[in-house]
């Protein structure tokens, strides 16, 4: 009988093991998702942040388009030229 308690006891230390290295594995996976929630958060703040600082960038180029800065001639001129059929189109669908 020694020897199945032995093995019984063998047996038990075996689980407490087992479910002690599942329990610091579940705390991890916790720890993990926790700090992927974030991650994510922080990347959806910064994806924001780009998209509105694209948004700043065009707007700012094309003030400094419309200004007529030396390094953006071509580019005043085309979209002077594009707002002129603007504002004829405009006319001409009034005039109709």
């Amino acid at each position: 009988m020694s020897a199945i308690a032995e093995i019984i006891d063998t047996l038990e230390s075996k689980i407490e093991k087992l479910f002690t290295k599942m329990k610091g594995l579940e705390k991890n996976n916790q720890d993990l998702k926790n700090e992927l929630t974030k991650t994510a958060s922080i990347i959806q703040t910064q994806s924001q942040e780009i998209e509105a600082l694209k948004t700043q960038y065009e707007t700012l180029k094309v003030a400094n388009t419309l200004l007529g800065s030396d390094d953006n001639k071509r580019d005043t001129k085309l979209k002077i030229n594009s707002l002129i059929r603007e504002i004829d189109y405009c006319i001409a669908q009034l005039s109709d």
